[in-house]
């Protein structure tokens, strides 16, 4: 007891001063696999902050989809357009605009992420585990992961046992509708050792408890989602492994954005009895890899086709605290509506080569090329209600807009690393990165090219096998792209990020920890702002407006004091700030605070193992995480006196306990038991903002076989 008091006080100690994201959270000393540098490694080997969440956790904590996921991973955050569109941000960048996402998102080797608006809704289900990789990616994973990368590792076929399992959920909202999920898993060896399959599906009525009085809408929020994977994997040899994967989503909600009023109500701009087109939210995905060993090394090949259907309405109500109507004379209140669709398809190829275990000479060597096709139509509904009364209200309708883009790009990578000696290990990579963009705006065609060169250095030292320490200099990426019309085009990001971070397993497995701090150096970050035009619409200008600075520091520790109880914390806290404006109408001035970047946010938790009856073995786990309020700063739009504006602190507690009754389990949970209404997205003065989702108290029942 002794050794195990000057760990936890060694580890708070550290734990003050630098940052940690977690590691494992099942103890004893159980070695996680990451596959985060696209080798198999121990998570305590790799030189990246990394938060490994596994399958079973996932399901303990009630984490169904990135929103929850973010509550779970402090020092991340995201903005919500509605069910299935998110855009994610991390490591204190949060930025909306521009040709690509911040945070790239992966199901296993398929690329989800399509544009900086679109990435695909990839729901926890059936998987391995969930790796959140903290800071630039940019050699390994290219543009779009200037923050980071979220990767969903499914769970593949099994060539030697027939399986699977059932399970049926009822929970009921608090002030809304009850929702039912149904999920099923089956694993059936076609031919042992040679040819199986894998199917995970899922289904879920109701859920909602939005309202929209006016037009009749009860609960208009609710979801008819149906989500199904199908994996076949071949293995002709030993040597040889070929695995098809085939995603199917659909889904659809009468009450599509999911922004709402503190009073649980929607209100919809020009018209507030107007039903507008439903939300759908529709892929296709099919990927196959291939993947042959060398014996030196495994060659892979993968290759994704994504078929993409965004269907979705959209409402804006300009709030007293915008100074939208100074665009008109006299002054308005300016409101509308949109009919958007936007359809995608997109081809990615990836051929690597990696090194095999772990020797003296690691590498990870290769090339990936992307081709996407984009169109994106909208019709307009517009309402000036003027302020002056010597103006009468205009209304402009069904307004047509229309924008095509494709891309098409390269890239060559390669990362090595050599142990110097036992314990000291030394790396590097360099990716090049080649855009080739096209747009058409329905009258003219314009094309332009962006490259990059992104280069990361790393070393680390091994105290012991189970405790690291690590140093990085790593790059990140963006393209620039295009403002409509006559407007300039927008030039690239650049990141450079600079890391030190301890992790590793103390005391025989009794503490796990992970710790790390940065600071990033943000160029050129691209900014917004709006432009009426005379015919009523809006366009907006992307302009490249200057300098942020991130300074950061993360922390998290798990810990067994008992064999049956296990508690975690996790923290990170950031200071994002903007230095330098070198745009001339640029939307942010020096000393703002970057959008969507809590200073402050953290996770406790604990698990529980009991024994109900000596044949019936449960657990009961309880989670609690706060976020900081976060803010939003566009000077093009608000009033200089409401900025920043703000959402609200948010804290939300949640449980399960649950009991195994021989190949049967029953689970009851509730989330947000304290039933926090708190503003999530700081965009409510445009009324586009989602809340905190209402209590959910539900029992769930499952068998195994």
């Amino acid at each position: 007891m002794a050794t195990r008091l000057k760990y936890i006080t060694a580890l708070a100690v550290v734990g003050a001063t630098t940052s940690v994201s977690t590691m494992a959270q099942e103890l004893v000393v159980e070695e996680v696999i990451v596959t985060a540098q696209k080798r198999e490694q121990r998570l305590v080997d790799v030189p990246v902050a990394i938060t490994a969440i596994s399958g079973g956790e996932l399901e303990q904590k009630g984490l169904r989809d990135v929103q929850d996921i973010s509550f779970a991973v402090p020092g991340m955050a995201l903005r919500e357009d509605g069910p299935g569109s998110y855009q994610i941000f991390m490591r204190g960048l949060s930025n909306q605009y521009g040709s690509d996402a911040l945070v790239g998102v992966y199901l296993d080797e398929a690329p989800l992420t399509l544009t900086g608006f679109d990435q695909l809704d990839s729901r926890p289900l059936d998987l391995e585990r969930v790796e959140v990789l903290k800071g630039p990616q940019g050699t390994l994973y290219g543009q779009g992961s200037v923050a980071g990368a979220i990767r969903y590792i499914t769970k593949s076929p099994d060539l030697t046992e027939w399986g699977g399992s059932i399970e049926a959920q009822e929970s009921f909202i608090s002030g809304g509708d009850s929702r039912e999920v149904i999920t099923g898993v089956l694993n059936a060896p076609i031919v042992t050792d040679k040819f199986g399959i894998r199917i995970a599906a899922t289904a879920q009525e109701g859920g909602g408890w939005q309202d929209q009085p006016q037009a009749g809408i009860k609960d208009g929020n609710n979801q008819d989602l149906r989500n199904v994977r199908v994996k076949a994997l071949w293995k002709p040899t030993d040597a040889l492994s070929i695995q098809g994967m085939v995603v199917v989503h659909r889904n659809e909600s009468e009450l599509g954005l999911g922004y709402e009023n503190p009073d649980r109500t929607v209100t919809v701009a020009v018209d507030r009895a107007r039903r507008l087109v439903p939300k759908e939210f529709d892929y296709n995905l099919y990927n196959l890899d291939v993947k042959y060993d060398l014996g030196f090394g495994e060659l892979l090949s993968s290759s994704t086709y994504i078929d993409h259907t965004h269907h979705y309405p959209f409402s804006y109500i300009a709030g007293p605290q915008t100074n939208y109507g100074e665009f008109v004379a006299g002054g308005a209140v300016i409101e509308g509506t949109d009919d958007r669709l936007q359809q995608m398809h997109q081809f990615s190829q990836e051929v690597r080569l990696s090194s095999a275990g772990d020797g003296f000479f690691n590498y990870t060597v290769g090339g990936f090329y992307r081709k996407l096709a984009s169109r994106f139509t909208d019709t307009y509904d517009s309402l000036y209600d003027y302020n002056n009364p010597a103006f009468p209200d205009d209304y402009y309708s069904d307004i047509p807009y229309l924008d095509k883009d494709w891309y098409e790009s390269y890239a060559l990578f390669g990362d090595v690393s050599f142990k110097l000696t036992e314990r000291f290990e030394l790396g590097g990579g360099v990716r090049y990165f080649k855009d080739d963009q096209k747009t058409f705006d329905g009258s003219a065609t314009e094309k332009d090219s962006f490259d990059s060169v992104d280069p990361r250095v790393y070393a680390s030292f091994k105290v012991t096998d189970d405790i690291n320490l690590y140093a990085s200099v790593g790059s990140g990426f963006r393209s620039g792209g295009f403002n409509r019309g006559d407007l300039p085009n927008y030039n690239p990001e650049q990141l450079v990020s600079y890391e030190l971070g301890s992790k590793g397993v103390l005391g025989g497995g009794v503490v796990a920890y992970e710790v790390a701090v940065f600071y990033s150096d943000y160029k050129d970050m691209l900014r917004r702002g709006l432009i009426l035009n005379s015919d009523g619409t809006t366009d907006s200008r992307t302009s490249n407006i200057g300098k942020v600075e991130v300074k950061g520091a993360e922390a998290g520790v798990t810990w067994r004091p008992l064999e049956r109880l296990a508690l975690s914390a996790t923290a990170a806290y950031m200071d994002s700030e903007v230095v330098e404006v070198k745009s001339t109408d640029a939307t942010n001035i020096v000393g703002d605070p970057v959008d969507y970047v809590p200073e402050l946010s953290y996770t406790l938790g604990a698990m529980y193992n009991f024994d109900l009856t000596a044949t019936v073995p449960g657990f009961f786990r309880v989670d609690y995480s706060y976020r900081d309020k976060v803010s939003y700063v566009d000077r093009s739009v608000f009033y200089d006196q409401f900025l920043p504006y703000y959402s609200d602190d948010i804290s939300m507690l949640s449980a399960r306990v649950g009991v195994t009754l021989g190949q049967a389990n029953v689970e009851l949970f509730g989330s947000n038991l304290t039933n926090e209404n708190k503003w999530i997205d700081p965009y409510h003065y445009w009324t586009n903002a989602n809340r905190t989702r209402p209590r959910e108290l539900g029992i769930k029942v499952g068998y195994s076989f």
